[in-house]
C-alpha cells in the first residue's frame, strides 16, 4: 500500500486531450496486435464502480490498455477509471507523470474513498507484483495474495465490485520464477514494497532478472471480460468484520477465477 494520501485536487490530474489522442493509436496497434476481445461492456451499471482485476504482464500490462479503451468507446470519458498504481511506477522519470497524465494514482484506500466519493471510478489489481510477475506456468491462475482491501474500500463506499478478467495478456513475456525468496534476501521487500524479484525473458533483452524494463510483447491473444457486478452490503459497519470482507473477497477472487479458465480454453 502507498504512503501517499492526497487531497481529491491532486488526484483529479487527468489529461483528457493526451487520451484522446492516445486511444486511435491503441486501437491500430495493440488490439489487433493481440487480435483483443472484450465482452461484457454491457454489464456495467450507471455511477462510480471499483473495478477488480487480475493483473498480467508485468509493466506492460496490455489488458490494461486494451479494457480501457473498449470502456470509453462505449461509455465515454466520465466512465474511465482512475487506476491504483505502485509507488514505484509512480516515482520512475518520466512513468510516473505519464501515469499520472492517464489518472493513475498512488494505491491508498483514502485515495480510492475520495475518488469514489467524488463519482469517479477505480481500477484496482489486489494482486500487484506477486499477480504481474508471476511464473509463467501460473499465467492463468488469479493471485491476490490475501489481500482483502479493495472489499473494504467498496463496503466504505458503498459501490458495487465489477471483476474485470483477462486472459492471455501474461503470455506476452516469459517469467521463469517470481523469486520471492531472493526479494527478501536483497530488501527490495522492505526498500520498494516488493515480494518478487523474477526472472525473464523477454524481447529484445533475452533474460533480465529483476524488475522488467519495457520489452516488446510476444503477439499472445488477450481476452478480457467484465463480469456482473457484485454488490456487498453492510457498509461501512461490514468492512470492520474480517470475516465477511474474507467472504466476499472469496467470492470476487472465485468469479475471476472461473471466468479466466473459461477463457484459457478458448484461447
Amino acid at each position: 500500500m502507498s504512503n501517499a494520501v492526497y487531497p481529491l485536487e491532486k488526484l483529479l490530474t487527468r489529461d483528457v486531450a493526451l487520451i484522446e489522442r492516445v486511444v486511435p493509436w491503441i486501437e491500430k496497434t495493440i488490439v489487433p496486435y493481440h487480435r483483443a476481445t472484450v465482452d461484457g461492456i454491457d454489464r456495467i451499471p450507471n455511477g462510480p464502480v471499483l473495478y477488480v482485476g487480475n493483473h498480467n504482464g508485468a509493466l506492460y500490462s496490455g489488458d490494461t490498455w486494451i479494457f480501457a479503451v473498449a470502456l470509453l468507446r462505449a461509455h465515454g470519458m466520465e466512465a474511465a477509471p482512475h487506476g491504483l498504481a505502485h509507488d514505484l511506477a509512480l516515482s520512475v522519470p518520466g512513468v510516473g507523470h505519464l501515469l499520472r497524465r492517464f489518472g493513475c494514482v498512488p494505491a491508498h484506500p483514502e485515495n480510492s474513498l475520495r475518488l469514489l466519493g467524488a463519482g469517479r471510478s477505480v481500477m484496482v489489481y489486489p494482486g500487484g507484483d506477486l499477480e504481474a510477475m508471476r511464473p509463467y506456468r501460473a499465467r492463468n491462475e488469479v493471485r491476490f495474495g490475501g489481500r482483502q482491501g479493495y472489499i473494504r474500500t467498496a463496503l466504505k463506499a458503498g459501490v458495487p465490485i465489477v471483476p474485470v478478467a483477462a486472459q492471455g495478456a501474461h503470455a506476452t513475456l516469459i517469467i521463469l520464477d517470481d523469486l520471492p525468496g531472493l526479494a527478501k534476501a536483497l530488501g527490495v521487500d522492505k526498500r520498494f514494497r516488493a515480494k518478487v524479484f523474477p526472472l525473464s525473458f523477454l524481447l529484445p533483452w533475452g533474460f533480465v532478472l529483476g524488475p522488467t524494463p519495457p520489452y516488446i510483447p510476444f503477439p499472445s491473444k488477450i481476452q478480457v471480460e467484465v463480469l456482473p457486478p457484485m454488490h456487498f452490503e453492510g457498509g461501512a459497519d461490514a468492512a470492520d468484520d474480517a470475516e465477511y470482507v474474507a467472504r466476499c473477497a472469496s467470492q470476487v477472487e472465485s468469479a475471476l477465477q472461473a471466468a479466466v479458465t473459461r477463457l484459457s480454453g478458448r484461447a
